[in-house]
């Protein structure tokens, strides 16, 4: 059994695994880096640690967050704790090897890099997210797809 973290991003569902959570907090002021890449939220003081944000709207490609203010779930990564904002935090789910498939063909190349499969739950999938890759910076620019700002 695996245990995730879930979260939402655009109304879909994903999860990361709960042994890379180390919390979750309301969003937290930020400073913005100069020249970071538009996915790079800024720097976060969590309890005297500076830790890096990264926006996963921004990063995925999605629209911005309108009217809400995200919620930070901070993972570790490589031992260095990782900000994350996301839409909203759901529960922690526990899943089996029987509900999990391979991320479907139809997924779009830029999101098979970041998400290791989908588990199918009782009303909706639960796309997983490889949080390695997601923080992971990207040799082609900033985000894992170009910007959705028109041309």
């Amino acid at each position: 059994m695996s245990q995730y973290v879930t979260f939402t991003l655009a109304d879909a569902l994903y999860g990361v695994d709960v042994m890379r959570v180390q919390e979750v907090l309301r969003v937290r002021a930020r400073t913005r880096v100069p020249l970071a890449p538009p996915d790079v939220a800024g720097l976060v003081n969590l309890r005297g640690q500076v830790v890096l944000t990264i926006d996963l709207r921004t990063r995925l490609g999605l629209a911005p967050l309108v009217d809400d203010e995200p919620t930070m779930v901070v993972v570790q990564v490589a031992g260095e704790a990782v900000s994350l904002l996301v839409d909203a935090v759901g529960d922690v789910v526990e899943v089996g090897p029987d509900t999990y498939e391979p991320p479907p063909p139809t997924l779009a190349p830029h999101l098979r890099v970041v998400i290791r499969g989908t588990h199918k739950l009782e009303h909706r999938l639960l796309l997983v997210l490889d949080v390695d890759a997601a923080v992971a910076p990207h040799p082609a620019g900033p985000a894992l797809t170009p910007t959705l700002e028109p041309r």
